[in-house]
């Protein structure tokens, strides 16, 4: 019995997953962020500067990436630094992370936000 709530309990946790990774891609920014950080990875204020956005569009786009596991942070200095988890809890996130690397390679949108990002530069508080 334990056995049967357990896989219960895991199928409903994946399909949660799944669910939570795919909402995450179905937003334009989201998509573009993720991008950006599939190249390096970038503070808030890069990602500002390469996608041209708001430091609150840029945020509340970042956390929901996270959120559904696609991102992880570090600290380096005054900047906490965003990149891709590739060891993340959720792997449907890893596997769409994946396919989105090698998608949307022509994109003229994506093509200037890979530009603005290679003059992106970190900016002070």
């Amino acid at each position: 019995m334990q056995i049967c709530a357990y896989i219960v309990i895991f199928q409903k946790n994946a399909m949660q997953d799944l669910i939570k990774a795919i909402k995450a891609l179905s937003d334009e920014t989201r998509l573009r962020i993720l991008k950006v950080l599939l190249e390096r990875e970038c503070c808030v204020c890069e990602i500002m500067q390469a996608l041209d956005i708001s430091q609150s569009r840029a945020s509340r786009n970042l956390g929901i990436l996270q959120d559904a596991g696609f991102l992880k942070e570090r600290r380096d200095g005054l900047w906490i630094v965003y990149s891709i988890d590739w060891q993340a809890g959720n792997r449907y996130a890893i596997s769409l992370a994946t396919l989105l690397k090698d998608s949307l390679i022509s994109n003229e949108i994506l093509t200037q936000d890979k530009e603005r990002l290679s003059h992106a530069v970190k900016k002070g508080v």
